[in-house]
């Protein structure tokens, strides 16, 4: 396309992806849906074991079951995008089909942040105030803390991909990613776009921001809690039910940190060997930690581990 100095009206966008590597193209298409089907695997195991499993049937379980059909939603809209785009020569996309895809990533991104924080809430009460737990994690309490957590990314994502569709954009149409992410897609505007830039800086402190502030002060209570404990085995008893939590916490913030905070290249060679990184990166941050949860709560989790294992055990012996 060439960049016209006149907005005109984009009908759709061309992903650029991995168009100028395309000896990579297939080499990611095997690695990516490879991830995304054990993705769909992992997650879904545990989503099926808290729901039969009625010792699993507690607060704690149940954001985690909260938190793996997130990761499914968060990977399926956009992974399906991603391997068509390394299978089709040209990789368009209609400005309908992205916005809602660039609002089903941000929603499932903000939603995640806050959903992390009310678990680790969920193992504050538990450790730090145990007698209050039952009273405190009621059904009635810990529900709509997970409903308000769909609501709050839902309206975040709502907010922040109104205001960069409703922008124009000018002759050149091709987004230098994947899928539709935002930031991508506001490079093309022909306009001003303060307002974007003012509106997603607020959401980031609300929804990065204030859910790590949140996480760490927990967890601050929590290991002073667990040093308090005199003995040893009492000690390791209490982190091991928080420890899968503080990994996936560590393993998702620590991504995006990594993501957002290296330096950038200077020269254009650089420049473009980053840029490829920087889109690699990307694309293996929205599959690889949905990948990891579900293995770290069945490493690090007991629970989870019996409930998987008489899950298995059960459909076999009914075979």
């Amino acid at each position: 396309m060439v960049r016209s100095n006149q907005t005109s009206p984009v009908m759709g966008f061309i992903l650029l992806g991995l168009s100028a590597h395309p000896k990579l193209e297939k080499t990611f298409f095997a690695l990516i849906l490879s991830m995304y089907l054990v993705v769909l695997l992992g997650n879904g195991v545990l989503i099926l074991v808290t729901i039969l499993d009625s010792h699993l049937h507690t607060p704690m379980y149940f954001f985690l079951g909260n938190l793996s059909f997130l990761d499914i939603c968060y990977t399926t809209s956009s992974v399906p995008l991603i391997l068509d785009s390394f299978l089709t020569p040209r990789k368009t996309i209609s400005f309908s089909a992205c916005a809602v895809q660039m609002f089903l990533s941000f929603a499932m991104g903000a939603t995640e942040c806050v959903l992390l924080s009310m678990m680790a809430f969920d193992r504050y009460v538990a450790i730090c105030n145990p007698l209050r737990y039952p009273e405190v994690m009621s059904k009635a309490a810990y529900v709509p803390m997970a409903a308000g957590t769909w609501v709050a990314g839902s309206i975040t994502a709502m907010v922040q991909t109104s205001l960069a569709m409703r922008l124009p954009f000018c002759g050149d149409n091709v987004i230098n990613h994947f899928t539709c992410e935002i930031l991508a897609v506001l490079k093309l505007a022909c306009a001003d776009i303060s307002v974007n830039v003012i509106s997603m800086a607020v959401a980031n402190v609300i929804f990065l921001g204030v859910p790590v502030l949140f996480i760490s002060f927990s967890y601050v209570f929590i290991i002073a809690t667990i040093l308090r404990i005199p003995s040893a085995e009492g000690r390791k008893k209490a982190f091991s039910t928080c420890s899968a939590h503080l990994t996936v916490v560590v393993v998702f913030y620590g991504t995006i940190l990594f993501m957002y905070g290296k330096p950038k290249s200077k020269d254009s060679l650089g420049a473009d060997k980053q840029d490829l990184a920087d889109k690699l990166i990307s694309l293996f941050y929205g599959v690889v930690t949905p990948m990891l949860n579900p293995i770290i709560y069945s490493l690090r989790n007991k629970d989870v581990k019996a409930a998987v294992r008489h899950l298995v055990f059960q459909r076999r012996f009914t075979q």
